[in-house]
């Protein structure tokens, strides 16, 4: 099969990066031509809501929003900033997610408790709503978890960017969550691809972040979503398995969580 004829779903891309300002037409249509036709968009911050929202409404088959606040846009206005995402989330606009939410302690410290209770209340509405979540962790992995284990009503979704431990790992998927696995997992000292071969392929989705964290050999440039089958052609190798068998796992175990 030519790889360009397989079906691959970036579950994470910030397409409405200022980035891609000059070349987001040309950024988008060359994924689709790579077989990347599905992006999943989750929102920053109050700023770029409607940048988000206006590219879902332009590619209605290729991109996919979601709302939330990112826990690096929380601070002490967070109750003016849930207001809106609120409103946002409960409106006739279709979302497909609440993201990107979670807890960020690499960065600043000193919002940690007002984070945990924004991750919280995002959590509960899209129980509420029976959304996925998409969410963010840096140096906050384990109390993340914990913070889903003692929720009443716990949502589904994915770990994004997934970097921590193997029990970590366990942990998340225990839970029913699936690990986000981008362009990490080329890096030459990575042992991320060591994780995910223990945890299995039934528990992956595949991601770029972009405009970050782009995959060997387009590292110190420019993430974007048509680098996905790097990611996807790196795994074919740590599972000893073909691209196509990567392609179609992921790509089913991405539509079981957005519903696309």
């Amino acid at each position: 099969m030519e790889l360009s004829k397989l079906h691959w779903i970036d579950t994470h891309t910030h397409l409405f990066d200022e980035e891609f300002l000059e070349d987001i037409e040309t950024v988008i249509e060359r994924s689709i031509l790579l077989g990347v036709d599905k992006m999943m968009l989750p929102n920053i911050d109050l700023e770029t809501i409607e940048l988000t929202k206006a590219l879902a409404l332009k590619y209605p088959e290729n991109c996919f929003a979601m709302m939330g606040i990112h826990p690096c846009s929380v601070s002490e206005h967070y109750k003016l900033h849930l207001d809106q995402i609120e409103k946002e989330l409960f409106s006739d606009f279709k979302y497909y997610g609440v993201g990107e939410i979670g807890i960020d302690l690499h960065w600043d410290k000193t919002t940690e408790n007002i984070q945990n209770r924004v991750f919280i209340k995002q959590c509960e509405w899209a129980a509420e709503l029976n959304l996925p979540v998409s969410i963010h962790t840096r140096n906050a992995t384990h109390q993340t978890i914990q913070l889903v284990k003692k929720m009443d009503k716990k949502p589904s979704g994915v770990f994004h960017c997934f970097s921590g431990s193997i029990e970590e790992a366990k942990e998340i998927i225990d839970l029913g969550f699936y690990l986000g696995i981008g362009g990490v997992v080329t890096y030459k000292n990575s042992t991320l691809g060591d994780i995910v071969k223990e945890i299995g392929l039934q528990h992956l989705v595949l991601e770029t972040d972009s405009p970050y964290l782009p995959p060997t050999p387009h590292r110190g440039k420019r993430n974007e979503s048509s680098y996905i089958p790097l990611i996807g052609e790196k795994l074919s190798f740590v599972f000893e398995t073909t691209i196509e068998n990567i392609a179609e796992t992921t790509t089913k175990n991405a539509r079981a969580v957005f519903g696309i």
